[in-house]
């Protein structure tokens, strides 16, 4: 403000025309005060960072010696939930539980307490799939009968807030806030730490947004709070995002590109987990064997990232990093008696390194997933899945050649733009010769802003599409029968889940291989061979004989208590004995 003391001219042209003009004595007083009173006014009202989220403002001394007030903007103890009760309803794949833990995690830090019952809910979040338009309409549906349930509340003294989570949220952003305003709350993937903000903007009667994608966040300093059954399994998210932009998926549109998370935050939770007594980890991530930390300088080498013999991307080779052979040695020698598996994979991502580590590992499931999507080449170029029907072939032979007792799980899409019957029939071939024991078929739904919806078209009829679907279903089946059929006779290592849906008679648990297996609820040997017996529990691990199978699961009958450690020993035993 020094030109407020300092008299100059205003402007001068030619000193014949116009004389300076400079400012009076008296003016220069009036300007003083209120240049004081200016100055008063800014001293004791609030600081630039008083407007800031987040930022801490010290507090400064005034003239006096004493402490002066502090002034903040949506203050911490806002955004504190108030033992509000927040109920979760969770759609779409694993990735999306595993959002439900991490919100939860962040929203009980500040206050909030976990319900089951929708009734005594004060907020509910639905944490939302957009992978198909069946998931959307799905929500749709649920937000109509929800909305009714909130105007019921109105009467009452505590309204009900209604708030759409992940995937969803980003894609409809606009629509969902506009649509009947049906929505308070919206948060997309990478903005569930602003929940607590975006509910306490929501209580005050305006609706909140927050759906920017991150290049960044993965949420590596988010312990979630786990909520599985008996707390025998859990998820643990490594890395977030997808950069394959595969022509027909909308997962880069809603979660953004791939960054993984620090190795060190992932061994540390897994580590909790193991002293939890969790038996079973699931890495999750949108394409899992793609990680590739490169939080710490040691880990950025010069080495390219290996693909899968004859396999291609659309974006540069990634170079440096831990890989996610590292990743999943490193994880599973934190405890041997823990299973270790990983979804979803894509089959680019299975250089020889980490089929060699899975048949080397016991405790590493020898289950994969490898996502086919077609078995046409035009079609899966089409796709931009960066392989062709050979390649698929090729990695599978080599990965039945490293691992021969490996269970294989598949998706694949009905009806993709351009699909004609011959191409429909190479799928129905490619199933029958690979053996598939579980999969997760789909007619195609096109989505907007993928590169199908700007440069294909949509022209298989919707009739077409399901009738394909259906016969890709019983292909699939058929052959699931063949693969599961072989295992009737043998011992199967189960973890066992709890009690069958169907027959609380019954216990239910999952093989290696991941396949379901039914069994009776009774108690048996504490080791083969023992005559001492102890029932079987939730989280156990036992071997049972199969006795019959049908596509979708085993049958079996246990025969004693077990572990991962040495399970081929066990296996051994058991077999000479019946």
């Amino acid at each position: 403000m020094d030109y407020f003391r300092t008299l100059r001219p205003l402007f001068t042209i030619s000193q014949h025309w116009i004389r300076p003009r400079y400012c009076s004595n008296v003016a220069k007083s009036s300007v003083t005060s209120r240049e004081r009173k200016f100055k008063s006014h800014i001293s004791s009202g609030p600081s630039f960072q008083d407007f800031l989220k987040g930022v801490s403002v010290p507090k400064t001394p005034a003239a006096d010696g004493q402490d002066c007030d502090t002034h903040s903007y949506l203050s911490e103890e806002l955004h504190m939930g108030n033992s509000r009760k927040v109920y979760f309803e969770t759609y779409g794949c694993q990735m999306n539980v595993n959002d439900t833990e991490i919100a939860w995690s962040i929203l009980q830090r500040k206050g909030y307490q976990r319900t089951a019952d929708l009734s005594e809910a004060d907020v509910v979040l639905l944490v939302t799939c957009s992978i198909r338009e069946k998931a959307e309409q799905t929500i749709w549906n649920r937000l109509q009968q929800l909305t009714a349930m909130k105007k019921r509340r109105l009467k009452t003294c505590t309204p009900m807030k209604i708030g759409i989570l992940g995937c969803m949220a980003e894609r409809l952003k606009v629509e969902i806030l506009e649509r009947e305003k049906l929505v308070d709350v919206l948060a997309g993937p990478d903005a569930y730490r602003d929940l607590p903000r975006l509910l306490t903007i929501a209580e005050g009667g305006q609706q909140a947004s927050n759906v920017l994608l991150s290049l960044e966040e993965t949420y590596a300093d988010v312990m979630p709070v786990q909520h599985a059954p008996q707390g025998h399994s859990a998820f643990v998210s490594i890395m977030r995002g997808c950069d394959n932009m595969c022509s027909y998926c909308i997962v880069p549109f809603t979660r953004g590109r791939e960054r993984s998370r620090p190795v060190s935050s992932i061994l540390e939770e897994v580590r909790m987990l193991s002293d939890q007594g969790v038996k079973e980890v699931t890495l999750l991530g949108q394409n899992v064997n793609s990680y590739r930390d490169t939080s710490e300088e040691q880990f950025c080498g010069s080495d390219l990232t290996q693909l899968s013999r004859g396999f291609k991307t659309v974006y540069r080779t990634k170079q440096g990093g831990l890989r996610f052979s590292d990743l999943l040695d490193r994880v599973s020698c934190i405890d041997p008696d823990m299973r270790i598996r990983f979804t979803s994979p894509h089959p680019k991502d299975f250089p020889d390194e980490v089929l060699h580590l899975i048949a080397e590992r016991k405790n590493i499931c020898q289950q994969i997933h490898l996502p086919a999507q077609s078995g046409s080449s035009k079609i899966l170029k089409a796709m931009r899945r960066g392989y062709t029907r050979e390649a698929y072939f090729d990695l599978v032979r080599n990965i039945k050649t490293i691992i021969p007792e490996v269970s294989l799980s598949s998706d694949f899409i009905s009806g993709f733009c351009g699909e004609t019957e011959d191409d429909h029939q190479q799928t129905l071939s490619l199933i029958r010769e690979v053996g598939y024991n579980v999969g997760f078929l789909f007619a195609y739904s096109m989505r907007k802003k993928t590169h199908a919806f700007h440069r294909l078209q949509d022209d298989v009829p919707a009739e077409v599409k399901q009738q394909r679907l259906e016969e890709c279903i019983s292909v699939f089946r058929e052959e699931a029968a063949k693969v599961n059929g072989a295992l009737v006779g043998s011992t199967e290592l189960v973890l066992v889940e709890g009690e069958s849906k169907r027959s609380a008679k019954d216990l239910c648990g999952r093989t290696d291989g991941n396949m379901k297996v039914i069994f009776p609820k009774e108690d048996v040997a504490v080791q083969p061979e023992d005559s001492d017996t102890a029932p079987v529990n939730a989280g156990d691990y036992v071997l049972v004989k199969i006795s019959s199978a049908n596509s979708q699961s085993l049958r079996g009958r246990a025969i004693s208590h077990s572990s991962l450690g040495d399970p081929a020993k066990h296996y051994e035993t058991v077999q000479t004995a019946v």
